[in-house]
């Protein structure tokens, strides 16, 4: 029996190091504590989100940002995607820091429900700095860097999005909605594609960021185009 179990992850040619907590008996599970390797040992990340963020200097395809949780704070990480031209009989799905299997379920539902099909194209997804992603709050910006690399058109540099897209189509709302929102707020975005359950309440809205409510696959690739 033990109280805590805890995975130090990063390779070694990186500067950043994770703590990640999954089994917390007397705190949240899904803690991640980030380091930075210094001449003088591990200093910690007073602000993550800031090292995940490439900020480029104009809009590139196939590049967004969004905004996982992890444990009891969100976390801005940027997703890439490149989707090029297939010339093997076995298109290639490769992630990095996601889930391959879901992503083959996204390009699914975007062929279905949006109309957009990718199945002669690899496509190779990768999350910046390293972070492994375990929730479903990253569907979207899956999807988007994945159309924005197809069609070659980027998306705004102050875009955010989030939501969960299930096989009928739908987007799905996120739990702790508004704490994503200001987070990202708080890093100078002033628009974000959320699912229209997480859209904030008048009363709670947040100055300086447009939020968009999306509740179908058709609607988030009208977005986007």
């Amino acid at each position: 029996m033990v109280d805590t179990v805890l995975y130090f992850e990063g390779d070694a040619g990186e500067r950043y190091r994770m703590i990640r907590a999954v089994k917390n008996r007397f705190g949240a599970v899904n803690e991640l504590g980030v380091f930075a390797m210094t001449d003088s040992g591990l200093k910690p990340v007073n602000n993550p989100s800031a090292i995940f963020l490439s900020r480029h200097d104009e809009p590139v395809p196939g590049s967004i940002i969004t905004v996982i949780r992890e444990g009891s704070r969100p976390l801005l990480i940027e997703v890439q995607a490149l989707v090029d031209e297939s010339h093997s009989a076995n298109p290639r799905r490769i992630c990095l820091g996601l889930d391959a299997n879901r992503l083959n379920m996204l390009l699914a539902v975007m062929h279905r429900h949006g109309g957009i099909a990718l199945f002669d194209q690899d496509v190779f997804v990768n999350v910046v700095g390293g972070v492994r992603v375990t929730e479903t709050g990253a569907d979207t910006a899956q999807l988007l860097a994945a159309l924005s690399s197809f069609r070659n058109r980027p998306l705004p540099t102050d875009l955010i999005t989030f939501g969960e897209i299930g096989l009928a189509g739908e987007i799905r709302p996120v739990p702790n909605g508004q704490e994503r929102l200001r987070e990202a707020a708080k890093h100078g975005f002033k628009h974000a594609i959320v699912p229209k359950a997480n859209l904030p309440k008048k009363n709670e809205a947040i100055e300086g960021l447009r939020v968009t409510p999306v509740q179908r696959v058709s609607e988030l690739v009208d977005l986007a185009l």
